[in-house]
Protein backbone atom coordinates (compact mmCIF):
# COMPACT_ATOMS: atom_id res chain seq x y z
CA UNK A 1 0.00 0.00 0.00
CA UNK A 2 1.20 3.60 -0.69
CA UNK A 3 0.03 6.94 -0.13
CA UNK A 4 0.63 10.77 -1.32
CA UNK A 5 -1.25 14.06 -0.51
CA UNK A 6 -0.82 17.46 -1.66
CA UNK A 7 -2.73 21.02 -0.64
CA UNK A 8 -2.41 24.20 -2.93
CA UNK A 9 -4.08 27.66 -1.73
CA UNK A 10 -5.59 27.89 -5.38
CA UNK A 11 -5.72 30.86 -7.84
CA UNK A 12 -7.97 32.93 -5.86
CA UNK A 13 -7.44 32.40 -1.91
CA UNK A 14 -4.23 34.56 -0.72
CA UNK A 15 -4.08 31.41 1.90
CA UNK A 16 -4.64 27.86 2.41
CA UNK A 17 -7.07 26.98 4.70
CA UNK A 18 -6.71 23.30 3.97
CA UNK A 19 -4.90 20.63 6.34
CA UNK A 20 -3.69 16.88 5.72
CA UNK A 21 -2.12 14.35 7.79
CA UNK A 22 -1.37 10.87 7.15
CA UNK A 23 -0.03 8.78 9.61
CA UNK A 24 1.52 4.89 9.24
CA UNK A 25 0.51 2.97 12.57
CA UNK A 26 3.23 0.07 12.20
CA UNK A 27 1.82 -1.79 15.20
CA UNK A 28 -1.95 -2.14 14.09
CA UNK A 29 -0.25 -2.31 10.26
CA UNK A 30 -2.52 0.93 9.65
CA UNK A 31 -2.48 4.10 7.88
CA UNK A 32 -4.71 6.99 9.08
CA UNK A 33 -5.49 9.47 6.88
CA UNK A 34 -7.16 13.11 7.40
CA UNK A 35 -8.25 16.45 5.22
CA UNK A 36 -9.73 19.16 6.57
CA UNK A 37 -11.21 22.27 4.81
CA UNK A 38 -11.41 24.69 7.61
CA UNK A 39 -13.46 28.15 7.59
CA UNK A 40 -13.75 31.36 9.33
CA UNK A 41 -12.50 35.08 9.17
CA UNK A 42 -9.26 35.58 9.04
CA UNK A 43 -6.80 32.71 10.10
CA UNK A 44 -9.87 31.14 11.90
CA UNK A 45 -10.42 28.28 9.57
CA UNK A 46 -6.86 27.13 9.07
CA UNK A 47 -6.56 27.34 12.99
CA UNK A 48 -9.67 25.11 12.96
CA UNK A 49 -8.57 22.78 10.04
CA UNK A 50 -4.94 22.27 11.52
CA UNK A 51 -6.64 21.60 15.26
CA UNK A 52 -8.51 18.87 14.23
CA UNK A 53 -6.36 17.15 11.74
CA UNK A 54 -4.02 16.81 14.50
CA UNK A 55 -6.73 15.92 16.91
CA UNK A 56 -8.32 13.32 14.97
CA UNK A 57 -4.92 11.39 13.87
CA UNK A 58 -3.17 11.82 17.13
CA UNK A 59 -5.88 10.07 19.06
CA UNK A 60 -6.47 6.89 16.55
CA UNK A 61 -2.86 6.78 16.35
CA UNK A 62 -2.36 6.36 20.50
CA UNK A 63 -5.51 4.48 21.09
CA UNK A 64 -4.20 1.59 18.00
CA UNK A 65 -0.15 2.15 19.37
CA UNK A 66 -1.51 1.90 23.01
CA UNK A 67 -4.07 -1.25 23.01
CA UNK A 68 -4.43 -4.28 21.67
CA UNK A 69 -5.60 -4.10 17.86
CA UNK A 70 -8.71 -5.00 17.00
CA UNK A 71 -10.67 -4.47 13.65
CA UNK A 72 -14.01 -4.62 15.30
CA UNK A 73 -12.60 -1.52 17.44
CA UNK A 74 -11.80 1.05 14.55
CA UNK A 75 -15.41 2.60 14.28
CA UNK A 76 -15.59 3.49 17.48
CA UNK A 77 -12.06 4.50 17.69
CA UNK A 78 -12.69 6.87 15.01
CA UNK A 79 -16.20 8.70 16.17
CA UNK A 80 -14.54 9.11 19.57
CA UNK A 81 -10.96 10.80 17.22
CA UNK A 82 -14.10 12.76 15.71
CA UNK A 83 -15.60 13.56 19.03
CA UNK A 84 -12.03 14.88 20.18
CA UNK A 85 -11.15 16.87 17.55
CA UNK A 86 -14.58 18.67 17.62
CA UNK A 87 -13.95 19.48 21.42
CA UNK A 88 -10.29 20.65 20.43
CA UNK A 89 -11.84 23.15 17.69
CA UNK A 90 -14.89 24.13 19.79
CA UNK A 91 -12.94 25.14 22.41
CA UNK A 92 -10.69 27.22 20.69
CA UNK A 93 -13.59 29.09 19.10
CA UNK A 94 -14.59 30.71 22.51
CA UNK A 95 -11.13 32.25 22.69
CA UNK A 96 -12.04 35.28 21.26
CA UNK A 97 -14.46 37.44 19.13
CA UNK A 98 -12.05 36.80 16.10
CA UNK A 99 -12.33 33.36 16.37
CA UNK A 100 -15.95 32.92 16.76
CA UNK A 101 -18.03 30.72 14.02
CA UNK A 102 -14.45 28.95 12.94
CA UNK A 103 -15.44 25.15 11.62
CA UNK A 104 -14.17 22.44 9.46
CA UNK A 105 -14.66 19.64 7.28
CA UNK A 106 -13.47 16.52 8.21
CA UNK A 107 -13.05 13.20 5.94
CA UNK A 108 -10.65 10.87 7.20
CA UNK A 109 -9.90 6.77 6.79
CA UNK A 110 -8.06 4.54 8.84
CA UNK A 111 -6.95 1.56 6.43
CA UNK A 112 -5.51 -1.27 6.78
CA UNK A 113 -2.88 -3.41 4.89
CA UNK A 114 -5.98 -5.91 3.75
CA UNK A 115 -7.65 -3.12 2.23
CA UNK A 116 -10.59 -3.33 4.76
CA UNK A 117 -11.11 0.22 6.63
CA UNK A 118 -13.75 3.10 7.43
CA UNK A 119 -14.11 6.61 6.16
CA UNK A 120 -15.27 8.89 8.41
CA UNK A 121 -17.06 12.32 7.23
CA UNK A 122 -18.32 15.69 8.32
CA UNK A 123 -19.27 18.28 5.68
CA UNK A 124 -18.41 18.17 2.07
CA UNK A 125 -15.22 17.03 1.87
CA UNK A 126 -15.26 13.69 0.09
CA UNK A 127 -14.22 10.13 -0.04
CA UNK A 128 -14.24 8.37 -3.19
CA UNK A 129 -13.07 4.99 -4.26
CA UNK A 130 -11.74 3.73 -7.40
CA UNK A 131 -12.66 -0.31 -7.73
CA UNK A 132 -12.10 -2.01 -10.92
CA UNK A 133 -11.34 1.16 -12.99
CA UNK A 134 -15.31 2.82 -11.50
CA UNK A 135 -15.20 6.00 -9.26
CA UNK A 136 -17.88 5.70 -6.78
CA UNK A 137 -18.32 8.54 -4.41
CA UNK A 138 -18.16 7.05 -0.52
CA UNK A 139 -19.21 9.97 1.55
CA UNK A 140 -22.34 11.81 1.48
CA UNK A 141 -22.22 15.74 1.74
CA UNK A 142 -23.55 17.44 4.44
CA UNK A 143 -24.60 20.43 2.59
CA UNK A 144 -27.54 22.56 1.03
CA UNK A 145 -26.96 21.54 -1.98
CA UNK A 146 -26.94 17.55 -1.19
CA UNK A 147 -30.28 18.23 0.62
CA UNK A 148 -31.61 20.21 -2.63
CA UNK A 149 -30.40 17.19 -4.97
CA UNK A 150 -32.15 14.56 -2.58
CA UNK A 151 -35.30 16.55 -2.66
CA UNK A 152 -35.33 16.02 -6.64
CA UNK A 153 -35.20 19.96 -6.33
CA UNK A 154 -32.38 20.19 -8.32
CA UNK A 155 -30.46 17.74 -10.72
CA UNK A 156 -26.68 16.88 -10.49
CA UNK A 157 -25.24 19.11 -13.40
CA UNK A 158 -27.37 21.61 -11.35
CA UNK A 159 -26.01 20.85 -8.24
CA UNK A 160 -22.22 21.03 -9.66
CA UNK A 161 -22.89 24.57 -11.00
CA UNK A 162 -24.89 25.65 -7.83
CA UNK A 163 -24.37 29.40 -6.60
CA UNK A 164 -24.84 27.86 -2.71
CA UNK A 165 -22.82 24.49 -3.28
CA UNK A 166 -20.23 25.69 -0.65
CA UNK A 167 -22.81 26.43 2.07
CA UNK A 168 -22.41 23.23 4.75
CA UNK A 169 -24.74 21.67 7.23
CA UNK A 170 -22.09 20.56 9.44
CA UNK A 171 -18.65 21.37 10.71
CA UNK A 172 -16.18 20.45 13.11
CA UNK A 173 -16.16 23.22 15.96
CA UNK A 174 -19.24 24.78 15.04
CA UNK A 175 -21.35 23.01 17.99
CA UNK A 176 -20.35 21.38 21.29
CA UNK A 177 -21.35 17.64 19.66
CA UNK A 178 -21.20 17.32 15.87
CA UNK A 179 -22.72 14.16 13.86
CA UNK A 180 -20.28 12.10 11.82
CA UNK A 181 -20.92 9.81 9.23
CA UNK A 182 -19.05 6.16 8.87
CA UNK A 183 -18.73 3.99 5.91
CA UNK A 184 -16.79 0.51 6.00
CA UNK A 185 -14.70 0.21 2.70
CA UNK A 186 -12.60 -2.17 0.84
CA UNK A 187 -9.67 -1.44 -1.65
CA UNK A 188 -8.88 -4.42 -3.84
CA UNK A 189 -5.41 -4.86 -5.24
CA UNK A 190 -5.48 -2.55 -8.07
CA UNK A 191 -7.72 -0.08 -6.23
CA UNK A 192 -7.55 3.85 -4.76
CA UNK A 193 -9.18 5.80 -1.88
CA UNK A 194 -9.45 9.51 -2.94
CA UNK A 195 -9.57 11.96 -0.20
CA UNK A 196 -10.72 15.93 -1.57
CA UNK A 197 -11.43 18.88 -0.74
CA UNK A 198 -14.00 20.29 -2.47
CA UNK A 199 -11.42 22.60 -4.50
CA UNK A 200 -11.12 19.24 -6.34
CA UNK A 201 -14.38 18.03 -6.42
CA UNK A 202 -16.04 21.34 -6.81
CA UNK A 203 -14.50 22.06 -10.37
CA UNK A 204 -13.25 18.70 -11.92
CA UNK A 205 -16.29 16.19 -12.80
CA UNK A 206 -16.17 12.72 -11.37
CA UNK A 207 -15.23 11.13 -14.71
CA UNK A 208 -12.23 12.95 -15.12
CA UNK A 209 -11.06 12.07 -11.49
CA UNK A 210 -11.46 8.75 -12.83
CA UNK A 211 -9.50 9.06 -15.97
CA UNK A 212 -6.55 10.56 -13.97
CA UNK A 213 -6.69 7.97 -11.27
CA UNK A 214 -6.93 5.13 -13.82
CA UNK A 215 -3.87 6.48 -15.84
CA UNK A 216 -1.74 7.09 -13.00
CA UNK A 217 0.53 4.29 -11.66
CA UNK A 218 1.39 6.03 -8.26
CA UNK A 219 -0.52 7.97 -5.79
CA UNK A 220 1.65 11.00 -5.93
CA UNK A 221 1.15 11.31 -10.18
CA UNK A 222 -2.35 11.50 -9.56
CA UNK A 223 -2.45 13.98 -6.79
CA UNK A 224 -0.41 16.03 -9.00
CA UNK A 225 -2.47 15.44 -12.18
CA UNK A 226 -5.70 15.83 -9.98
CA UNK A 227 -3.93 19.51 -8.92
CA UNK A 228 -2.88 20.49 -12.76
CA UNK A 229 -6.48 20.07 -13.78
CA UNK A 230 -7.93 21.93 -10.92
CA UNK A 231 -5.72 25.09 -11.67
CA UNK A 232 -6.44 24.50 -14.97
CA UNK A 233 -10.05 25.34 -14.08
CA UNK A 234 -9.49 27.89 -12.16
CA UNK A 235 -8.72 27.01 -8.63
CA UNK A 236 -11.38 29.15 -6.55
CA UNK A 237 -10.84 27.49 -3.57
CA UNK A 238 -8.12 25.70 -2.05
CA UNK A 239 -7.26 22.13 -3.15
CA UNK A 240 -6.57 19.58 -0.97
CA UNK A 241 -5.83 15.95 -2.40
CA UNK A 242 -5.22 12.10 -0.25
CA UNK A 243 -4.88 9.21 -2.50
CA UNK A 244 -3.94 5.77 -1.07
CA UNK A 245 -3.58 2.87 -3.22
CA UNK A 246 -3.40 -0.90 -2.47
Amino acid sequence: MTSYGLTDPGKTRTENQDCFLIETCEKASCSILALCDGMGGENAGGIASQLSANAFVNYTFHYLSDYPFRAADLPRIMQEACDEANGVAYAYSQFGDELTGMGTTLVAAVMRKNGLGYVLNVGDSRAYLLHRHVLKQITRDHSLVEELLEAGIITPQQAFNHPQKNVITRALGSEKTVEADLFPVNVAPGDSLLLCSDGLSGVVPEEEIQAVLNDSVQPEDACRDLLDLALSRGAPDNITIIVWKR
